[in-house]
């Protein structure tokens, strides 16, 4: 593509997949990335913007396991999980893990090292819990949080290298780090100058700084140990509204940020890319179908995404 085509080149499928440099639109090969999406469509992209892999049920969370199955947190239903579920499953949609939540809602599904599951349950009593692979509870670690909207408790915990929870409170406008006895280690509080911040998908950088998606403020953010941000990227910063109900966030290994449109921004955008300078370098359009709630990014320009995926 050259420098000379129009910014907000669109196709039927993709739109803006194009690469920057800090001036002008450089004459680089497009972007393109496969990833798993969670939703109210749960999916496999290819780079292409093809759908390859479906599960039929609405999902929180998910990522794809190094066995290649996919681990998903499933959204309650009336009929086969009232309180939600955690699943595996094969490519070809074999169930080979369930644990079902005792609660209102399962809206965070973790593998770890160990491998346990480390998931969250919003209810009267949310609470962390980490199973193994016989469905046995292995740890309970209650949350903090707010009972009188279940479903704007919590939602993508991250448990982290140093055994802690990281817990994104929505209602409570708060991220919180928790020791396993429940202990606030750390917190940062949503700015009182964003409307609606609530904190959705928070995850521990490699420097020790955490990136926080804000909802329906449309703001992502990176604060520092100190809870001081350090990094904010928002709808000014783009040539367009393309951010709707920012909830689902990854960043990539080239310091690159993915951010998820729930609400789909203009142009029907579902997921953005961003440079730590906030240049738009790509994004994935599609003209039907819901938002994404939760992204892995899966490879680049068909090269895998190596080691823990920062989501």
């Amino acid at each position: 593509m050259s420098a000379s085509q129009p910014m907000n080149f669109i196709s039927r499928r993709l739109c803006l997949c194009l690469a920057l440099s800090s001036t002008s639109w450089a004459a680089q090969p497009a972007i393109k990335h496969s990833f798993l999406a969670a939703g109210a469509e749960t999916r496999i992209v290819d780079g292409d913007g093809a759908t390859i892999w479906k599960y039929p049920a609405s999902t929180r969370d998910g990522c794809v396991l190094p066995n290649g199955n996919i681990l998903l947190a499933v959204s309650k239903n009336k009929t086969d999980y009232p309180g939600g579920a955690v699943v595996e499953v094969t490519r070809d949609l074999k169930k080979v893990f369930e644990f079902k939540g005792t609660q209102s809602e399962v809206n965070t599904a973790q593998p770890l090292p160990n491998g346990n599951i480390m998931l969250t349950e919003a209810g009267d009593k949310p609470r962390v819990l980490e199973v193994n692979r016989e469905g046995k509870v292995v740890m309970e670690m209650p949350i903090q949080a707010q009972t009188a909207d279940h479903h704007m408790q919590t939602r993508m915990t991250r448990r982290l290298d140093n055994g802690n929870y990281l817990v994104p409170q929505l209602n409570d406008k708060v991220v919180r780090e928790y020791t396993p006895e429940g202990k606030i280690a750390w917190e940062f509080k949503s700015p009182d100058g964003l409307k609606d911040a609530l904190p959705f998908t928070v995850v521990r950088l490699p420097n020790g700084n955490t990136l926080a998606t804000l909802t329906h403020s449309d703001t992502v953010v990176e604060t520092d140990k100190d809870g001081k941000i350090v990094w904010q990227i928002s709808n000014a910063d783009l040539p367009e509204k393309l951010i709707a109900d920012a909830t689902g966030a990854q960043r990539l290994p080239n310091g690159n940020t993915v951010i998820c449109s729930y609400h789909v921004g203009v142009n029907h955008t579902k997921l953005i890319e961003v440079t730590p300078d906030k240049k738009l370098v790509w994004t994935f359009c599609e003209e039907k179908g819901p938002g994404i709630h939760e992204v892995q990014i899966l490879d680049t320009n068909g090269v895998h995404v190596d080691g823990t995926p920062l989501r």
